[in-house]
Parts: C-alpha cells; sequence; structure tokens
C-alpha cells in the first residue's frame, strides 16, 4: 500500500512539474508578446557590382598606346611569366609554349604542344592572337577562354598589359602592323555597342607569359591590316589570344 502511494506521489509531482512549466510559458508569452516590424530598422543600398562589372569598356587605341608604351617596364611585367614561358627565340617549351612571335600569330602556335581542349576550340573561332584578342586573355584567362589549362589570375593593370603586350611585340612580332589610332578608342568616346570589354572577347592575354597557348609565327603578320582601321569607323577588334 504504502508503495502505491510513493508512486502516486512521484507521478503527480511530474504532472504538477509539467503543468507549471506550461503556465510559465503562457504567461511569458503573453507579457513579452511583440509585433513583428512593418518596416526594417535598416537599408543598406549597396551598389550592384554585377552591373558595373558587365559595362564595356573602351579597348586600348593600339595605334596610340604601343609607340608610347614602355618596353622596359613590358619586360619586367613578363618575369611574372618566367615561370611558365619562355619568350626568346629558339627557347624551349615550359608549362606553357613558348610565345617568341604570339602576337598577331596563329593560336596554338607551337608544334608538339599538349594544348588544351578549350584552346583547340578557341582556335576554331577566334584563329589568330592579335592585340585585342592577347590583351584579353591576359586580362583574365579562366573567364576568356573557359577550361583553358593556364591558372594565371591575370593582369588587371591596363598599362601594365599595354607594356608587355609591346615587349612581346618585340620578340619575333614587329612585322605585326600597328594600326593607325582610332579615335572611337580614345578617352571620351563612347564605347560602340558590341565593343569587347577588358576582359571580353577580344583581349589576349593578361600577361602574355602566362598565356597557355600563343600564336607565334611572323606569318600571321597578315591579319594586321585588318586591324587597321580608318579615322571615322572603330577599329576592327583582334581575333583570338594565346592559347593554353
Amino acid at each position: 500500500m504504502s508503495g502505491d502511494l510513493k508512486w502516486n506521489k512521484i507521478f503527480g509531482a511530474a504532472l504538477g512539474t509539467a503543468f507549471v512549466i506550461l503556465v510559465v510559458q503562457q504567461a511569458s508569452g503573453l507579457i513579452y508578446h511583440s509585433e513583428p516590424p512593418e518596416k526594417m530598422g535598416y537599408f543598406v543600398d549597396a551598389p550592384d557590382e554585377t552591373a558595373g562589372a558587365e559595362q564595356a569598356e573602351l579597348p586600348p587605341d593600339w595605334g596610340t598606346v604601343l609607340p608610347a608604351a614602355d618596353l622596359a617596364a613590358g619586360e619586367a611585367a613578363f618575369a611574372r611569366c618566367q615561370a611558365c614561358h619562355d619568350g626568346h627565340q629558339g627557347g624551349a617549351d615550359k608549362i606553357g609554349p613558348n610565345l617568341y612571335g604570339v602576337i598577331g600569330g596563329p593560336v596554338e602556335h607551337r608544334p608538339g604542344f599538349a594544348y588544351s581542349d578549350a584552346m583547340t576550340k578557341h582556335k576554331a573561332e577566334v584563329p589568330t592572337w592579335t592585340y585585342d584578342a592577347v590583351n584579353a586573355f591576359i586580362t583574365a584567362p579562366a573567364r576568356y577562354i573557359p577550361g583553358t589549362k593556364m591558372s594565371f589570375a591575370g593582369i588587371r593593370d591596363t598599362q601594365t598589359r599595354i607594356n608587355l603586350i609591346a615587349w612581346l611585340r618585340t620578340q619575333g612580332s614587329t612585322g605585326y602592323a600597328i594600326p593607325a589610332p582610332d579615335p572611337a578608342r580614345q578617352p571620351g568616346a563612347a564605347a560602340p555597342a558590341g565593343a569587347p570589354s577588358e576582359g571580353g572577347e577580344p583581349a589576349v592575354t593578361e600577361g602574355a607569359a602566362a598565356t597557355e597557348s600563343a600564336g607565334t609565327s611572323p606569318a600571321a603578320a597578315a591579319p594586321a591590316a585588318a586591324q587597321a582601321t580608318p579615322a571615322a569607323p572603330p577599329a576592327a577588334t583582334s581575333a583570338a589570344p594565346p592559347n593554353h
């Protein structure tokens, strides 16, 4: 009999405790109840970076910037490419192909080099390493040619790329003509519709040295004529960037 009373007391205490907890929860809910605000207290007006990034920028006016480029600075910029590329005549291929003669040369210009499938596909679309193509590629290789084996992040500074491209031109590509100055590409001119952005299709390399496969042969100098444009219309954009 005493055993039954003991268990009754235990159950009674448990039920009493549960009842007290429920009452406290209900009471606290009524006391501390609050309505959600109709309007958020703070509004952060953050700029849309994506929209700004997609705004096209005028490509360099090669007829103006190349003659004034700093070749010594361009050679210094190539130092960051030397781990993967040799830019001198007769130099061996490294992780990336030798870049001698790449400016104005064909994409995948080094016979026997194992270019990526992405570069081979790109060659079918843009067969020549024009000034614009090299500029776009070295700006952001993976963005310009998705799937490229070149892991180089790219060169964001426009003047550094110009100097580098000017120096690379002295390495076996002097036969590739510099186009006439194009007023449509000079500061203050509006970006023409469809004009390649700095990281767009026509630019080539962020560091020509970082290029996975850069077209080299001076024979590709022929496309130079197509790059030169009359003063009135916008200059034609280059066709292809160095491959990897």
